[in-house]
């Protein structure tokens, strides 16, 4: 993102605290200062271990979590403590596709009335929806006659395919991504990146994709923040986080991620147990 680009969503110094357990516990805080921002048609890739806080800022951004400081502005509108109302209007611009396609979709409606729901929602409906949901099974490589069909008569690949389908329907400005690809075999996650690639170069959409694999992120993101204990800790080119990294967590990452090639996968494993020494013995 260059100076010259006006950002689509800004963080600037997000703080996230729950209440901790118990009348005279302090509160428990997930975020510390973090800042960051995506550019339109940009992806920034969010990545960091389990419990590190990624999620929570995806949720920051969609509304379900708190924003206790900080702000948090999309297309040049506060949205730190949006109200409902405000975040129904919100949802045509601002979607989400969540890890678990199984879970993400109602099973008890067809595909094609997942797909038009949204559109029901914003008084699309008739013709002009039918047309829409056509579009967006075109869209994600999915058959026409899956419209008339149930989610629970797809692979997980398919379902999560219907699920980005869904975010499109609204023609939002920016995505965020919560590990859309974990739940998915390897050579699935590798159809489905390709896919979110291909949409974004067809729609000029931006993403917020949070994922724990380095690798991941690589393959999918312009630029890359790093999270540790609720703070960034390295954020940058995409390449240049990701295959030469500074901070040595970051480093820990790129040794934890798996390769295909046996003989590299030795040699990150051996690189891997002389780190952890290193950082045991300083």
């Amino acid at each position: 993102m260059t100076s010259a680009t006006t950002p689509l969503l800004t963080v600037d110094d997000l703080v996230v605290e729950y209440p901790g357990k118990g009348m005279f516990a302090k509160p428990f805080r997930v975020l510390h200062e973090v800042s960051l921002a995506i550019a339109p048609g940009e992806t920034l890739g969010l990545v960091g271990e389990s419990g590190s806080g990624k999620t929570t800022i995806g949720r920051a951004v969609l509304g379900l979590a708190p924003v206790t400081e900080g702000r948090i502005t999309f297309a040049g509108q506060d949205i730190s403590h949006a109200t409902r109302r405000d975040r129904r209007r919100l949802s045509q611009d601002l979607q989400v596709v969540f890890q678990d396609p199984y879970t993400s979709l109602n099973p008890s409606l067809t595909v094609g009335d997942i797909l038009a729901e949204p559109l029901g929602i914003q008084g699309i409906t008739g013709a002009d929806a039918r047309k829409r949901v056509q579009e967006l099974l075109d869209r994600v490589h999915m058959p026409q006659d899956a419209m008339r069909r149930l989610p629970r008569e797809f692979s997980g690949g398919q379902r999560q395919r219907i699920a980005i389908a869904r975010a499109l329907a609204l023609r939002p400005k920016l995505i965020v991504c919560d590990e859309p690809v974990s739940a998915l075999d390897l050579s699935t996650q590798a159809r489905v990146l390709d896919l979110l690639l291909e949409i974004q170069q067809g729609t000029g959409v931006s993403y917020l994709f949070v994922s724990h694999d380095l690798d991941v992120v690589r393959h999918v993101s312009h630029r890359v923040a790093v999270l540790y204990k609720g703070e960034i800790v390295e954020q940058g080119e995409a390449l240049q986080v990701t295959e030469a990294p500074v901070h040595p967590y970051t480093q820990k990452l790129l040794l934890a991620s798996p390769v295909p090639d046996p003989d590299r996968q030795a040699t990150r494993r051996e690189a891997r147990r002389a780190h952890a020494a290193e950082t045991a013995a300083a």
